[in-house]
């Protein structure tokens, strides 16, 4: 039997218990049933920004618990037609856009076919833009999508966690993957493992890829220019000797590409001005857009304020700016495969 002071205690505990419980749950007196409250699951739909938001965009924010895990499914597509044709089918064209839609579908592909290049130019110019910015944007949705994914691990994880110390190492705050973080480094990390606003990022991609037709976007999946002194790179036809052996950076997939310039701008030093700017907004709850954000890439290319001046203006004649309040669709994701050429 128990002594008085244990009863106490075994009581006390009791009572902790049925209130933590109760905190979760729902009683019904008239069924005199107990509902068990869970947090709603976050869904595609959920991520769209309200109209006339002057807060963070959402799908900066939240990521769809609804995502799909399965491998993509293989669609091979034998001409432009068949590609509008899919569009269409997924309500991922013009009309729908203009309509206020702004989902997009999980499309990714392996890499830029060489007739892309050499026909490119007879497409009329408006349905070239749109083919580029259509395939490009789920791919840099799929890439924020990774880093909110990140940034959640990084806000909860023990700062001992395995999995955060190789995220730490990833973006260059610690060394090795071996040492807990401290509470400065977690906060460090934050600044620097965040989204890019995709009106940033197609502008970019356009302007240095040549609309996907450089010879190194066809051979190496490069739509960002990034140098490359490992001297594994694709060498210029008239490289600058001055700069040392650099050549432009390869990459596996499309994706891979968008990714790798994404870390690229979350990392290098000569990028810390537009990192800083992005915490701000994103602190002050404001929204993060490529126009804002395209004012710290001084140092993206020799030509400074005029680059600056030429990515805004793709942004604005594009209107770019509508596809930073874009979301990737819960459905399941499609692998476009091209006819040989």
């Amino acid at each position: 039997m128990l002594k008085k002071p244990q009863t106490l205690i075994v009581l006390t505990l009791l009572a902790v218990l049925l209130m933590l419980y109760a905190a979760n749950t729902q009683f019904n007196p008239e069924s005199d049933t107990v509902t068990v409250k869970h947090a709603p699951k976050t869904v595609a739909a959920d991520l769209a920004t309200p109209s006339d938001s002057d807060e963070t965009q959402t799908s900066f924010i939240k990521v769809s618990d609804g995502r799909p895990t399965k491998a993509p499914e293989d669609i091979r597509i034998n001409s432009l037609d068949e590609l509008m044709a899919l569009f269409d089918s997924l309500n991922y064209n013009t009309k729908s856009w203009q309509e206020g839609n702004r989902e997009v579908p999980r499309l990714t592909f392996e890499s830029v076919s060489e007739r892309w290049q050499k026909t490119s130019n007879q497409i009329p110019v408006q349905q070239k833009k749109m083919v580029f910015f259509r395939l490009l944007a789920p791919l840099i949705l799929v890439a924020n999508e990774n880093i909110l994914l990140e940034r959640r691990l990084i806000e909860s994880a023990p700062l001992d966690d395995v999995v955060l110390q190789k995220i730490a190492l990833k973006y260059k705050i610690t060394k090795d993957a071996e040492t807990p973080l401290t509470e400065q480094q977690r906060q460090t990390l934050l600044e620097e493992v965040d989204i890019m606003p995709p009106s940033l990022v197609l502008a970019q991609a356009a302007e240095e890829s040549g609309w996907a037709t450089s010879r190194f976007t066809v051979e190496g999946n490069a739509f960002f220019g990034q140098w490359d002194f490992s001297g594994k790179g694709m060498i210029p036809k008239q490289q600058r000797k001055e700069l040392g052996n650099y050549g432009l950076a390869r990459f596996d997939t499309p994706l891979a590409s968008v990714e790798g310039y994404m870390l690229n701008l979350n990392t290098n030093n000569a990028y810390k001005q537009l990192r800083e700017l992005r915490a701000s907004l994103r602190a002050d709850n404001k929204p993060i857009t490529g126009l804002e954000l395209a004012g710290t890439l001084d140092k993206y290319s020799e030509r400074g304020q005029a680059y600056i001046d030429g990515i805004r203006q793709m942004i604005s004649y594009n209107k770019l700016d509508q596809v930073d309040e874009a979301y990737l669709s819960d459905a399941a994701p499609l692998h476009l495969i091209p006819r040989p050429d």
